[in-house]
């Protein structure tokens, strides 16, 4: 990361994410705005999860932000990036439609990403491989409530560490990284995926849905998790290398504002 964080706009050559949840009072859009104005990419993979409708059954929630997150990425295709849509099941409304092209949006059950130094990825947004999705939709949503919940005592803890100067934090990261049953579920999730991309004979690839970005070897299979803008604020890039990255976007600014004191006092 060293070096970046000065460069806007920042530019790549793909850029990957995920898990928006647009329409739930845990997406982070003003944050997720911010990044998408201060980057420019040749290609950008939406991964599922983008628009929450799971949520917005229970009740009607999209402030402008929302919109205005929308506005972006539909300008973002409109002015020349190649803007690739797979659906996840919080979105899966839009998997009637796939093949088809919409505001030069393209939608895709998956889609293979070749990198500038010849890698195959398989980009989806992996729902197909949690067993509890799969198998028990009534489920899945009873863990949704208990997600919300999670995620609005988040918005109240930040919101007292910010007035005591402290940056964010995420609880639910913080416990799933914790929580046996949770760590277990994570591991069985990238083996699952891991073995769907060897089978597919390619190098790598890219998914969401679980909510916690990783770059690493699987078993010689690259595992890229895009992370999410309701508790990470994460995108994955690649460089125009072939290199992938992954971007932490609230650090990053961290260390802007962090670097523009020093500089006005010198």
């Amino acid at each position: 990361m060293s070096g970046v964080q000065n460069i806007r706009p920042m530019s790549f050559r793909t850029l990957f994410i995920s898990d928006i949840h647009l329409g739930t009072r845990g997406c982070q859009a003003d944050m997720l705005l911010d990044f998408l104005r201060s980057v420019r990419c040749e290609t950008l993979y939406l991964v599922g999860d983008i628009i929450d409708f799971w949520s917005m059954r229970r009740g009607l929630y999209w402030p402008q932000a929302h919109n205005d997150v929308l506005r972006t990425v539909l300008g973002m295709a409109r002015h020349g990036t190649r803007v690739v849509y797979v659906p996840g099941n919080h979105d899966e409304l839009f998997r009637d439609h796939l093949g088809t092209v919409f505001g030069n949006v393209e939608i895709l059950e998956r889609s293979i990403h070749v990198t500038a130094d010849g890698r195959r990825l398989l980009v989806l947004h992996g729902d197909e491989f949690d067993g509890v999705v799969r198998c028990s939709p009534w489920l899945a949503r009873l863990g949704g409530h208990a997600y919300d919940l999670l995620i609005s005592l988040n918005r109240h803890l930040n919101a007292v560490r910010r007035y005591f100067g402290y940056g964010y934090w995420s609880l639910a990261a913080f416990l799933k990284h914790r929580v046996k049953n949770a760590v277990q579920y994570i591991g069985d999730f990238e083996n699952a995926v891991v073995r769907a991309a060897r089978q597919e004979g390619v190098d790598g690839l890219v998914c969401g849905h679980i909510h916690r970005p990783e770059v690493r070897m699987v078993d010689g299979v690259l595992y890229c998790n895009d992370g999410d803008w309701v508790e990470s604020c994460s995108a994955l890039a690649e460089h125009r290398d072939g290199r992938i990255e992954l971007l932490h976007w609230a650090e990053i600014r961290a260390r802007e504002e962090a670097v523009v004191p020093l500089e006005s006092a010198a």
